[in-house]
């Protein structure tokens, strides 16, 4: 395919992703309000001792309680699976945005906002359909959903670029390494902010007293689960933020020539670095739990919101690629 093609490409594939991840929220936010909840798997059982003769051994019979009707679970709507499907139909029409923008592009697809914002929103679901295999983290999928379409939407409204080539300063092969870092770093850390805030929301609908078993709320974890979700998630992503800012750094020594220069992009991905290391010190040696701990962590989150809007558009500097 040609360039021109491959690039018209990407931006239908853009339309389709923002539809699916639109319809896949819906599905998520069905579940929550009014899915099936998960009934215990082993029926009540009863005993009945009957004699057999005079002298016989007393037989025991197991009754189990009826089952659910069939025929209203047919009727329902499996919103679960349902949302769950769009959403993997959802992220491989993602994953084919970045991929024929870079084929197009003959580069990496993140040299500028455009990109960078895609990229991020791919490394959150990404990171959510992860989280979601392993620890059956489905309640959060309304709330990745709806932080992915809005950055999508930012990103075709606001800061939609055509294909073409980058700054000389981008054009390195460190863009592979540093840039991909910072993107999973960042929507590892989405994840975790998502979590974060469920967390403070049923902490506080708890605190006005018990919760109804159809409400919403029954239908999310405990906020101790929360918590330890969120913790999970950011402990995986501040290595990698580690990794992204240190490899920044060589890379800023080849391009200009020195490691560290206090440019606004480089103060704030450090203040972003200390926010996320006092929330996990905290957490391993102080033993902050709860609300703390989780208005600490979204300090961090609104840190590193800010590097990424903030510094590009209310600064300039050597980063400024807005």
């Amino acid at each position: 395919m040609h360039t021109a093609d491959l690039a018209n490409l990407s931006d239908k594939l853009m339309l389709s992703t923002v539809v699916l991840y639109i319809v896949a929220l819906v599905a998520y936010a069905a579940d929550l309000g009014f899915g099936r909840k998960r009934q215990p798997a082993a029926a009540v059982r009863t005993e009945a001792k009957v004699l057999v003769g005079a002298d016989g051994p007393d037989v025991t019979e197991v009754v189990a309680s009826p089952e659910p009707a069939a025929e209203d679970d047919r009727r329902r709507i499996d919103w679960a699976r349902l949302a769950v499907l769009l959403n993997a139909l959802g992220w491989a029409s993602h994953l084919g945005i970045i991929l024929s923008r870079g084929l197009a592009a003959h580069r990496w697809p993140w040299g500028n906002m455009y990109e960078f914002l895609t990229a991020i929103a791919f490394a959150a679901v990404t990171a959510y359909l992860v989280v979601l295999v392993r620890y059956k983290a489905r309640f959060l999928g309304a709330f990745v959903m709806g932080a992915a379409v809005i950055a999508l939407g930012v990103a075709n409204i606001w800061l939609y670029d055509s294909v073409g080539p980058v700054t000389p300063a981008l054009n390195s092969y460190w863009i592979a390494i540093h840039v991909t870092a910072a993107i999973i770093a960042t929507g590892s850390f989405t994840v975790a902010g998502a979590a974060t805030i469920l967390y403070l929301l049923k902490s506080r609908r708890e605190a006005g007293g018990p919760i109804a078993e159809d409400s919403v709320w029954a239908r999310v974890p405990a906020i101790d689960a929360l918590d330890r979700l969120a913790l999970r998630v950011t402990t995986f992503a501040f290595p990698i933020w580690t990794a992204a800012i240190v490899m920044g750094a060589i890379w800023a020594d080849e391009a200009w020539g020195r490691y560290w220069g206090w440019d606004p992009k480089e103060t704030w991905s450090f203040v972003t670095w200390i926010a996320y290391a006092a929330f996990l010190h905290a957490r391993a040696t102080a033993g902050w739990k709860g609300r703390k701990a989780a208005v600490l962590s979204l300090v961090a989150f609104a840190c590193l919101i800010f590097n990424f809007f903030g510094v590009n558009y209310m600064f300039s500097g050597l980063h400024s690629y807005a």
